[in-house]
């Protein structure tokens, strides 16, 4: 697959990379029936947040979902806990530092997002300006009751500028749980979107078959997945996805430097002496049938396009339909066992 590069200044002066597919997958010959395609342009943002500043992370999304609109794409995908950052201590300083990780929690909650509130109607505004469906990975206070706790949450916006719902990460992962409360399967939703049945599940928990499961079974066409993990085993593992369910699956990750952590924050100095990169990226996006089709985008921020055809989720399902032909509910009936 032939890519052209292309670079953009983003509305923070910020030089961006965007790198489009010239190819649109499912076409096979350039006599393809164009009534039978269902074409859309998806997006990638692989971006590092203005650590810990809300505002500022804000203002650089929607810039970079400026970009996407004027781009062509119809639905944009930023990375986990993109506003206002992933807090990457929790790997770094042992519990027994409480007064340092007490600092930091306060910092991060300061600079963590309330649904709705000013930063929430900012990104519908750029949103609706774009005509582009919004999923950003943000740390979300438990505005509904204390205010005290954090959860690991995807928004998602849509093309008019309306907030669809949120989704909270099921189970946080190892040290997370030291930041992130856990969320609620009701927030296991899909969402008609102008481009498409839309959901998305944060990083580790699209590992959990069950909550695959949820989202295929109302439908779901594109998994967003904001992510920390930039290993070849994930980028691996949105393969089968992808393939299991017959969807495509938009990867995210952060490109974030050592430079983007402010050196007044203490746990800077805890990396190892000479490090350039705290998260390389690794960015995809994946096809029904399992191949990557954009991407991935390492060691740099940019943002990644591909043309996907929708009507090749139908044509995937023929062969294996996870929740449709090739379903065995039955196995779960424990009384049927022999």
């Amino acid at each position: 697959m032939v890519s052209r590069v292309r670079l953009y200044l983003s509305g923070d002066g910020q030089r961006l990379r965007h790198l489009q597919n010239d190819l649109t997958i499912g076409r096979v010959s350039p006599n393809t029936d164009k009534r039978q395609e269902q074409i859309i342009k998806v997006a990638a943002a692989q971006l590092s947040p203005v650590y810990l500043d809300k505002q500022q992370t804000v203002s650089k999304a929607c810039s970079a979902i400026a970009d996407a609109g004027s781009n062509g794409a119809e639905i944009v995908v930023f990375p986990e806990a993109f506003v206002s950052g992933y807090p990457d201590w929790v790997w770094l300083i042992p519990n027994s530092k409480g007064s340092e990780l007490n600092e930091l929690y306060q910092k991060l909650v300061a600079s963590a997002i309330r649904v709705p509130d000013e930063s929430t109607a900012e990104l519908c505004k750029a949103a609706k300006a774009a005509n582009i469906n919004v999923v950003i990975g943000i740390n979300e206070v438990n505005s509904e009751t204390s205010g005290g706790s954090l959860y690991n949450s995807i928004l998602f916006i849509d093309s008019k500028g309306e907030i669809l719902g949120t989704h909270r990460k099921l189970v946080p992962t190892g040290g997370e749980r030291l930041i992130w409360a856990q969320g609620d399967g009701r927030s296991l939703n899909t969402y008609e979107t102008s481009s498409g049945k839309l959901g998305g599940l944060v990083c580790w928990e699209i590992l959990m078959p069950l909550a695959r499961n949820a989202l295929y079974k109302k439908g779901i066409q594109i998994i967003a997945t904001p992510t920390w993990d930039k290993s070849p085993n994930w980028r691996i593992s949105m393969q089968h996805i992808a393939r299991e369910g017959g969807v495509f699956v938009i990867s995210v990750c952060q490109a974030l430097r050592m430079e983007d952590i402010p050196d007044e924050l203490g746990f800077k100095k805890l990396y190892p002496e000479g490090r350039e990169w705290i998260n390389h990226g690794n960015s995809c996006i994946v096809a029904p049938n399992g191949k990557i089709v954009a991407g991935p985008l390492e060691a740099e921020e940019g943002i990644l396009y591909a043309d996907i055809d929708l009507s090749e989720i139908i044509a995937a399902k023929r062969m294996f339909d996870v929740v449709g032909h090739y379903s065995r509910p039955d196995v779960f009936d424990q009384k049927n066992s022999i």
